[in-house]
């Protein structure tokens, strides 16, 4: 079953009346909602979003857990996707769109693209409902969910624990979830050996159906995906700031530290970027990372976020 706490959006057209967006879930997992334009709540739970406008929103009635398929499949069969040139999609690609008061912004290309952070799936609840682009989900395809990139695109995902990387087409929108860069389809996080945990650690890079060159796919019988050499481990960091001035870092670092007793503290220099980053960790895992970052903003800091160096 996945504990990857993301949340779905969708951004597509329906009967005259009802638009589907965001409500949590208790479980975290979140539920798709519909506004109905008289402003009438149809459930109780559910928080306010905000789609290019104002509504009230109510909750549809769904099954409240997520997971894989029922029976396991043999995800070696399934090729990865093949990046080609697509138009620009009708649905899904707003300027801008809010959830959960937040607002994000639709890049205009994803050209250079490169991000680490946390990755998390979606499957069964979802399955066969429309994305953002309008297509119906399929949690047996290589696809994904991202927040901000066009609609579609193609990106590189790299697991950094074990380095395996799959290509999978971005087609949704989400996750809401802190903390989280992409959402992957269920047969994705499986190539890439983090659907049983739920998260892993990634790096997406976007990539130009422009100048890759197509290969000829071969399917065979291996259940691990393309794998890179690299050894070099990774570690995980919450950073809660980063300064041009010492002193300001180094007060933020005092505050942390009598805030999260126990945690490593520090405030660091990068010669790269020139400022001074205040972070916690490294980290032990995905769990502590969201615990720390709940406790962190709780507490009024500025909004932290995670590394992975």
């Amino acid at each position: 079953m996945s504990r990857h706490g993301g949340l779905k959006w969708a951004f597509r057209n329906a009967a005259p009346a009802y638009f589907p967006v965001l409500c949590p879930s208790p479980t975290g997992i979140g539920r798709r909602c519909y506004f109905k334009m008289t402003l009438t709540l149809k459930s109780m739970g559910c928080c306010l979003v905000t789609v290019l406008g104002t509504g009230v929103v109510g909750c549809a009635s769904h099954p409240s857990v997520d997971g894989g398929p029922r029976r396991a499949i043999n995800v070696a069969l399934i090729p990865d996707a093949v990046p080609r040139v697509e138009p620009r999609s009708d649905k899904g690609n707003p300027v801008s769109y809010q959830v959960n008061g937040q607002t994000y912004y639709i890049k205009t290309s994803a050209e250079g693209y490169v991000e680490r952070g946390i990755a998390s799936w979606y499957g069964s609840k979802f399955h066969g409902r429309a994305t953002s682009s309008g297509e119906p989900y399929d949690m047996y395809k290589m696809t994904a969910a991202h927040p901000t990139l066009p609609i579609p695109c193609y990106v590189q995902v790299t697991n950094l624990q074990n380095h395996r990387q799959v290509v999978v087409r971005v087609n949704d929108r989400g996750p809401f979830h802190p903390n989280r860069i992409i959402d992957l389809s269920y047969t994705a996080a499986k190539k890439l050996g983090i659907a049983d945990g739920g998260t892993g650690l990634v790096e997406v890079r976007s990539i130009d159906p422009r100048h890759r060159q197509p290969t000829r796919r071969i399917i065979t019988p291996n259940p691990n995906p393309k794998v890179v050499a690299n050894n070099a481990p990774v570690h995980m960091f919450i950073q809660a700031g980063a300064f041009t001035n010492r002193s300001n870092a180094q007060q933020l670092q005092q505050q942390l530290h009598a805030l999260l007793e126990g945690q490593h503290v520090v405030a660091d220099y990068d010669q790269t970027d020139k400022l001074y980053r205040v972070r916690i960790g490294p980290l032990p895992s995905v769990e502590e990372a969201d615990k720390l970052t709940q406790l962190i903003n709780a507490n009024g800091f500025a909004a932290p976020h995670v590394v992975i160096d």
